[in-house]
Parts: structure tokens; sequence; C-alpha cells
């Protein structure tokens, strides 16, 4: 079962080949991608390496948290699920119970009206 690992705090002259060619000394690299910025192209410090197999990933893990690359200590680890950000939605879900994307309603705190 293929694994996909967070590989973070990567020196932004990094690139994928050098992240594929270090994780596989741990086995077999799936693949590799470099997160790089929409606007500019340029790297943004991380990235999401899939290895083959559970043990696999634990041994990169094992082997290359913390390890030097770069000039930098980079760290390695299980990706976690992506978050839902609620980009699509300018109101998001701000903890109203309401739902369906509504700004929340603010209470009347008195003060002086306007009539």
């Amino acid at each position: 079962m293929e694994v996909k690992l967070f590989v973070g705090n990567l020196s932004f002259t990094t690139n994928e080949e050098e992240i594929r060619t270090l994780l596989a000394q741990a086995g077999t690299v799936t693949s590799a991608e470099l997160i790089k910025d929409r606007a500019t192209g340029e790297s943004k410090g991380f990235a999401f390496v899939v290895m083959s197999s559970q043990a696999e990933a634990a041994k990169a893990t094992q082997m290359f948290n913390g390890y030097s690359l770069g000039g930098r200590d980079i760290k390695v680890g299980p990706a976690r699920a992506r978050e839902e950000s609620g980009r699509g939605n300018s109101f998001g879900n701000r903890g109203n119970d309401r739902g369906g994307g509504r700004p929340p309603m603010h209470k009347n705190r008195g003060g002086s009206r306007r009539y």
C-alpha cells in the first residue's frame, strides 16, 4: 500500500530530483512533487513523496527526519489529509450553526442610532 510523506523545511534551491534521490535510499519512491508558488513558480519549501509501502515510509521517516539537506534540517513524516479551507466561500463556516455559508448575525449592542 502506497504511503504519502510530507517533506518540509526544504531549501528553496532543492529540486524534485534531489528529494527523489535522497528518499530512494529508504525504498521505492513512486512519486515526488515539489510544491511551487502559482504566481512565481518558485518552491514553497515543501514536497510530497509517495513511497511504495508503509515499511519504506517508516524507514524514510526514521532515516531523514532531521537530516541536513541544503543547509537545512528537513522534516519528514506522514502527510495529513487536506483540511477544508473554505476558500470557495467568502463567508465560510465561522462557527455559526446556520450552515450554507451565511455570514454570522450580529446582535444590536446598543449605542447611538441614526433615524
